[in-house]
């Protein structure tokens, strides 16, 4: 009876990740919240929803368990506590440093036991923006406003609505039996992003809008959760460059005066007064998001019909690569 106190006590005490190092943008985020644009809130939640959800089914965790989502440079943990799982998603370099100092190179969408004095050291993303990591039985975190997800620059969700710091210990629920999965999956890319009319599509020139789905345009380092910003043919307004400001969804693209596209990303703000000029297919979202500053992305009309089928098509494959993990 006394070592099984012990064992319990043992278990409060050291199940925990001590953050060395925050990374450049850790937040905690689950498939986000609904129903708050009312207040200003957006959806927020992952940007690519299928390796959150391949995290997730990997650990054998639930659907909308939190995990950490890390963008470019991810964070350094040390981990204290008993024999878990671990697992990565994305285009990531990592490595485990081991408590007795040897290093070995990690894998992506496999399985890792880590132990008692571990180190995960999450370096980079390798050609993207994304990774996701999860731990087996979650990480031990109360929801905000129905969600585990952060908005940054609202303040809102677990960590008190900031990104992980160097020094904070995150505390851990008790891990489920160990496992040992593995998915062969690749992140393929799409020659093109494929966009529906918005509704102020006619507010631009015939050349401007030949211009938008020929030419290849450049993602620029003025990008982050809230919207990606394009650099290339300037977008020329015909009718009015300011609008009332009207409702916004994750994936309008928005064009301010000086004719430079704007996407609106995960956590756009909810009203927006610039004409938009269309929006990214819900189907295309998780590629959209991979893109990282400095590479080119070409764009594709296609009508609203169309994109409801691509994205039921998007949640068939999505599932079917679910079920593939047993």
């Amino acid at each position: 009876m006394k070592s099984k106190k012990m064992s319990i006590a043992n278990f409060m005490k050291n199940n925990y990740f001590q953050v060395v190092r925050g990374g450049l943008n850790s937040t905690f985020q689950d498939n986000g919240r609904e129903n708050l644009y009312h207040i200003g809130l957006p959806f927020s939640g992952v940007m690519d929803k299928r390796n959150y959800l391949i995290a997730n089914k990997l650990i054998n965790n639930n659907e909308n368990d939190p995990v950490i989502e890390f963008a470019f440079q991810g964070p350094l943990l040390k981990y204290f506590g008993v024999t878990r799982d671990i697992v990565i998603t994305g285009n990531v370099n990592f490595k485990i440093i081991r408590n007795d100092y040897t290093e070995h190179l990690g894998e992506c969408y496999r399985t890792i036991k880590i132990n008692d004095g571990d180190t995960i050291d999450i370096i980079s993303t390798n050609k993207s923006v994304y990774g996701y990591f999860s731990i087996s039985g979650g990480f031990k975190l109360s929801k905000v406003w129905g969600s585990f997800s952060t908005t940054l620059r609202a303040k809102v969700g677990p960590n008190n609505g900031n990104k992980l710091i160097n020094g904070q210990e995150i505390k851990l629920n008790e891990p489920k039996e160990a496992i040992d999965r593995k998915l062969d999956f690749i992140n393929s890319n799409i020659e093109f992003i494929r966009v529906i009319k918005g509704t102020n599509f006619d507010y631009f020139s015939e050349q401007s809008l030949k211009d938008f789905f020929s030419k290849k345009y450049q993602v620029t380092k003025l990008s982050d959760r809230m919207g990606m910003r394009l650099e290339g043919s300037k977008l020329i307004n015909i009718k009015s460059t300011n609008i009332k400001s009207e409702g916004l969804v994750k994936g309008t693209i928005q064009v301010p005066a000086d004719g430079k596209p704007i996407i609106l990303l995960s956590d756009h703000g909810t009203l927006g007064g610039y004409p938009k000029l269309g929006v990214v297919i819900s189907a295309d979202y998780d590629k959209l998001v991979q893109i990282p500053p400095g590479s080119k992305v070409k764009f594709k009309e296609i009508e609203l019909k169309d994109a409801e089928n691509l994205y039921k098509l998007y949640n068939m494959e999505t599932n079917n690569i679910l079920n593939k993990i047993i």
